[in-house]
């Protein structure tokens, strides 16, 4: 009876590891693009803002891809699973509204 406590046997973990590994390659979620658009009445303090606190961006990092979007017309704010970049979008959205700003925020397939 005591010797049921012994069958872990630590040989077994990494063959199920390595049979898990093979099947999580077989197919990757899709990912998403986050981008913000330009315009020409949404405030840069606002965009660099928008940027900190829903991207995670430092004030610096914030400030250089504002100056993307205001240069280029769009920019890449970061790639996420479905769900998540579709939050981040409605989320940027709502917080333009409420703000009574135009900035538009979309997603699309990488």
């Amino acid at each position: 009876m005591g010797d049921d406590g012994g069958h872990d046997d630590p040989g077994n973990g990494p063959g199920i590891g390595l049979r898990l590994a093979t099947r999580t390659r077989t197919r990757r979620p899709p990912l998403y693009k986050v981008l913000i658009l330009n315009d020409d009445y949404t405030p840069m303090e606002f965009v660099v803002h928008v940027l900190e606190r829903f991207f995670g961006m430092s004030h610096a990092q914030a400030f250089d891809l504002m100056l993307t979007v205001h240069k280029k017309g769009l920019a890449v704010v970061g790639v996420f699973s479905y769900e998540i970049a579709e939050t981040k979008v409605a989320m940027v959205m709502d917080f333009a509204q409420r703000h009574q700003h135009p900035l538009q925020c979309t997603m699309e397939k990488e």
